[in-house]
């Protein structure tokens, strides 16, 4: 009896004829470096970040823990967990060591650094490093600060995916978490945190 794999194998061999045919060059001459200068990559990051609704606040890199601190205390957050190797001190922050998705689920929400950011897309990459952590703590609370640092910003996803290891897990974040039934009803926190806010510094 025939699997359904080698079946489908079969017809692939089939369809491509005895001469083996292979399938023709695809064209890559689409863009893959940007030509904005920093201020205008920052300033398009933002206006993409917002128009996915997030929320964006910009300092100084010597302002980050400030700034952070301010976020949450103007949300009420007082529980986070942070990942083992996040640089700044966060108030209320809980060393990430395993917890479980109902401990997570019970905080107030998560800070996490970031690998890189997309401004034409409007898309943070997370890729597991220790100032990132594991999936789980960015996927499971409510509420996500991320801090994104400007030389971390990049114009076009070729530029991104060279700066990235594919090799890890990684975490593409283009505003919160938000899916559309069929009559385009937007619910916002399905597979993700619901809220998500973003502090530039640089």
């Amino acid at each position: 009896m025939t699997s359904a794999r080698e079946e489908m194998l079969g017809r692939i061999r089939t369809a491509l004829g005895a001469g083996g045919a292979t399938a023709p060059d695809v064209p890559r001459d689409y863009r893959s470096a940007g030509d904005l200068d920093r201020p205008a990559l920052l300033d398009l990051l933002v206006d993409r970040l917002v128009d996915y609704r997030a929320s964006v606040r910009r300092c100084g890199v010597d302002h980050v823990e400030s700034t952070v601190a301010a976020c949450l205390d103007e949300r009420g957050a007082v529980r986070v967990v942070v990942p083992p190797g996040l640089l700044w001190t966060v108030p209320g922050g809980l060393v990430d060591d395993g917890l479980t998705a109902a401990e997570l689920d019970a905080l107030d929400g998560v800070v996490t650094a970031s690998a890189v950011a997309i401004a034409e897309t409007g898309t943070i990459v997370l890729d597991a490093s220790p100032d990132q952590g594991r999936r789980a703590i960015s996927l499971v609370p409510d509420y996500h600060l991320c801090v994104v640092l400007a030389d971390q910003v990049v114009q076009t996803v070729p530029q991104a995916l060279r700066r990235l290891d594919a090799t890890r897990p990684l975490t593409w974040i283009s505003g919160p978490s938000a899916t559309s039934d069929i009559e385009l009803h937007r619910v916002e926190g399905v597979h993700g945190p619901r809220t998500l806010e973003v502090v530039l510094a640089g």
